[in-house]
C-alpha cells in the first residue's frame, strides 16, 4: 500500500506540473529575466510547481573534461563490468599516461552515486577513477534474485578483481563497513587482488560511538518494525515489479524531516531568486535539489540487513561479522593500507564512528595507518566542496601514492 499510495499522489500531481511546464513554455524563455516583474512572478510560480515531484533516473554525473596542468583532457564514461544492481563505471580520460586505478564506493542510501560527482572530478586529476553505479531496485527484474549485505561486499570484491592487484578503494558513508569486511574476506583468503589502500571517509563503522540522531533513530525500534511499516512491494508498471524495496522516496523524507525548515527556506530562496532575475543564484538552489530529489529504491534484504547488522548491532566492531556464513576477521589485513577521514560537525556519522577501524585493523603496522579530522565541516564535507578538494583530497592523494 506504500509505494501505491506514492504512487497515486504523484500521478495526481503530474497533470499540474504538465499544465504548468506549457505555461511556462508559452511565456517564453526571457520571462524569468525579463520585465516587467509580476511576468517574472508568475513565471517563477509555474517552475516551482513544475519542480514538484521527484525523479527515480539516475542524473548524469556530468564530468566531461578534468583539468590536468595546463590543459583540458576529455572525459567519457565506459562500464567496466555490468551487473543487475550495480556497475562498474569508469571516468576514461584521453590520455595515455598510466595513473593509479581508484575504486569510489558509492552508498546504496536513497540517491545515486551522482551524489559523488564532485569527490570523482576532484580524483580525476591524478587517477583512473571508477565507481560503483548502483541501479534503482524498482528497475531490477524480480528473477534476478535477493541483494543484501554479502551480495553488496561480493560485488565490491568482484569490482576488484576487475579493476588488479594495483587497486585503491575511496568508499563514503555507508559501504566504509562493506570495504572494510570485503577487505578482510579478502586477506583471509590470500585473494592476490587486495586492495593497495582504503580509504574510509564518514562511515558508520562503530555505531556505538557518539550517537547520533540517524543512530538513535535505528534503535528505537525493532528490526521487524522497519520490516513492516518501510517495506514497500514494487508496482506492476516498473521492470522490477513485485520486489521487496525500501522506497528511495521514504528515506529522502527521513532526511529531510531532519531539516525541514532548511529545505523549507531554500524553497523559499529560489522563488525569491527567481522572482526577482537573480537566475544564477537560484541555478545553485535548483541543481542541489535536482540531485536530492533524485531516488533510489534499495533492495528490502540490503535495507533490513544494514539497519540490524550495522546501526543495531555493531557487528564489524563488536567482533560478531559474517560472510557467507565463515567469521570476518579485520585483523588479517595486512596488506592494505587505512585512511580515516571524519568531519568536525558531522551529524550522520560523528566523531569516532571512522576512526574505529584502525582498533579493528590491528594487524597493520602503524606507519600503513593514518588518521584524519577536518575541522568546520559536517557529512557532505567530507567527500564535497571547497574543503574536500583543498585540505582533505591531498592528504587522500598522498596516501594512494605512498602505496602505489
Amino acid at each position: 500500500m506504500l509505494y501505491a499510495a506514492y504512487q497515486a499522489q504523484s500521478d495526481l500531481i503530474n497533470p499540474a506540473r504538465m499544465l504548468a511546464q506549457a505555461a511556462l513554455t508559452a511565456l517564453g524563455a526571457r520571462a524569468l529575466t525579463g520585465e516587467p516583474i509580476d511576468i517574472r512572478v508568475v513565471a517563477a510560480a509555474y517552475e516551482m510547481v513544475t519542480r514538484a515531484g521527484l525523479t527515480h533516473v539516475r542524473p548524469p554525473y556530468q564530468i566531461d573534461s578534468v583539468r590536468i596542468g595546463n590543459h583540458d583532457l576529455a572525459v567519457r564514461e565506459e562500464v567496466a563490468l555490468a551487473l543487475p544492481f550495480g556497475s562498474l563505471l569508469r571516468f576514461r580520460k584521453d590520455s595515455e599516461v598510466a595513473q593509479s586505478k581508484v575504486l569510489v564506493v558509492a552508498p546504496m542510501s536513497g540517491h545515486f552515486s551522482t551524489l559523488l560527482r564532485h569527490t570523482v572530478a576532484v580524483l580525476l586529476q591524478d587517477h583512473d577513477v571508477y565507481i560503483t553505479d548502483w541501479h534503482n531496485a524498482r528497475d531490477v527484474r524480480h528473477g534476478d534474485g535477493v541483494f543484501g549485505y554479502d551480495d553488496y561486499v561480493d560485488y565490491l570484491i568482484r569490482f576488484i578483481e576487475t579493476l588488479g592487484d594495483q587497486t585503491h578503494v575511496v568508499a563514503v558513508c555507508q559501504p566504509c563497513v562493506q570495504v572494510l569486511t570485503a577487505a578482510a574476506v579478502m586477506a583471509q583468503a590470500g585473494h592476490a587482488a587486495q586492495p593497495r589502500s582504503m580509504t574510509l571517509m564518514a562511515g558508520p563503522v562503530d555505531t556505538r560511538i557518539n550517537p547520533t540522531t540517524v543512530n538513535r533513530l535505528a534503535m528505537e525500534k525493532p528490526i521487524g518494525w522497519f520490516e513492516k511499516n518501510l517495506i514497500a512491494t514494487v508496482p506492476a508498471r516498473y521492470a522490477g515489479a513485485g520486489r521487496r524495496v525500501y522506497p528511495g522516496f521514504v528515506q529522502l523524507g527521513a532526511f529531510m524531516a531532519m531539516n525541514l525548515t532548511r529545505h523549507v527556506n531554500a524553497h523559499i530562496d529560489m522563488f525569491t531568486h527567481l522572482a526577482t532575475g537573480e537566475a544564477e543564484k537560484a541555478q545553485v538552489i535548483k541543481t542541489f535539489y535536482d540531485e536530492y530529489f533524485a531516488v533510489l529504491d534499495l533492495p528490502a534484504e540490503f535495507y533490513l540487513e544494514t539497519v540490524q547488522w550495522i546501526f543495531q548491532e555493531a557487528r564489524l566492531a563488536a567482533g560478531t561479522p559474517t560472510h557467507r556464513g565463515e567469521t570476518v576477521d579485520c585483523s588479517a589485513i595486512r596488506k592494505t593500507a587505512l585512511l580515516t577521514v571524519e568531519g568536525e560537525r558531522d551529524d550522520i556519522c560523528s566523531l569516532g564512528q571512522t576512526a574505529a577501524a584502525h582498533d579493528l585493523c590491528r594487524g597493520l603496522k602503524p606507519f600503513r595507518k593514518r588518521h584524519h579530522m577536518q575541522a568546520g565541516v559536517g557529512h557532505y564535507g567530507v567527500f564535497s566542496g571547497r574543503k574536500w578538494e583543498g585540505q582533505i583530497y591531498p592528504i587522500v592523494r598522498n596516501m594512494i601514492l605512498a602505496n602505489s
